[in-house]
């Protein structure tokens, strides 16, 4: 493991998704899932989450249309989370899933928006 590139890693994924989530999924790896951990934390967040080719509110758009494509809701919760953390607004988001309906299918989109609604009720927006 690439220690400087985890610790980079390590540092946006707190600022995207929240240093308790993060912190607390650091803290419960086991033998079994903590080399997911490490490799989701150095080579996602620190290799390319930092990359300078895009600013992280175009990464989240990015990630909402393809977690919405792969049907993945407890992911789009997460990136929902991250997307109002990297300046998105709700109307963005919307947006995101609105486009994401016509290529991806009505049912995903209409998971996404679930899903977003919960993230907006918990986080009071």
């Amino acid at each position: 493991m690439n220690k400087e590139l985890f610790e980079k890693g390590l540092a946006v994924r707190r600022a995207v998704l929240g240093a308790e989530y993060v912190d607390k999924s650091i803290a419960s790896a086991d033998d079994f899932n903590r080399p997911m951990q490490e490799l989701v934390t150095e080579y996602c967040w620190g290799e390319i989450w930092n990359r300078p080719g895009l600013d992280r509110k175009t990464r989240s758009i990015i990630n909402l249309a393809m977690l919405t494509a792969l049907n993945r809701p407890h992911e789009i919760k997460l990136h929902v989370l991250g997307a109002l953390n990297n300046g998105l607004t709700k109307d963005e988001i919307s947006e995101v899933f609105l486009q994401t309906a016509i290529y991806c299918g009505v049912p995903a989109a209409i998971d996404s928006f679930r899903v977003a609604r919960e993230v907006f009720k918990e986080q009071g927006v």
